[in-house]
């Protein structure tokens, strides 16, 4: 029962509970920027480059062939299927890898920008401790 119990405490812990919400976000985020990148950004970046869709962009390196006779019979010759290096959709993923950088990046400037300027803040300095006040009121008695 204890290992239950224990289990629990450590999932209810703020910081897990955190870092699901933070996955959760980020996975959303993570369709955003793909939508992003392949129906806002790369449209016209390929309109510019003479039309090219990221995407499609392929280096073949064994064409394919459709299936030759039946399946069974007797010659028959299996599909052979396409083998191509899609270099067009490892683009798209480095683009959209520098916007979730960006993005990052510019959270966590802004929150170190908060940080700062709270820390900037001068803080009240603490009270004085009751037997430093006694002993500094017998010094001054001393000295009279």
């Amino acid at each position: 029962m204890s290992m239950l119990k224990e289990f629990r405490d450590f999932a209810m812990k703020g910081n897990v509970v955190d870092l699901a919400v933070g996955v959760i976000i980020g996975a959303a985020f993570g369709t955003i920027v793909s939508s992003l990148v392949d129906d806002v950004i790369m449209p016209p970046i390929g309109l510019l480059l003479a039309g090219i869709d990221f995407s499609t962009l392929k280096l073949v390196i064994q064409q394919a062939a459709p299936a030759v006779g039946t399946e069974g019979a007797e010659g028959y010759v299996a599909a052979i299927p396409e083998v191509a290096i899609n270099y067009g959709k490892f683009i798209n993923a480095a683009i959209k890898f520098v916007i979730v950088a960006w993005v990052l990046f510019m959270i966590i400037k802004g929150m170190n920008t908060m940080k700062k300027q709270e820390a900037e803040a001068p803080a009240a300095p603490p009270p004085t401790p009751e037997d430093i006040v006694l002993l500094r009121e017998i010094r001054d008695a001393l000295k009279k």
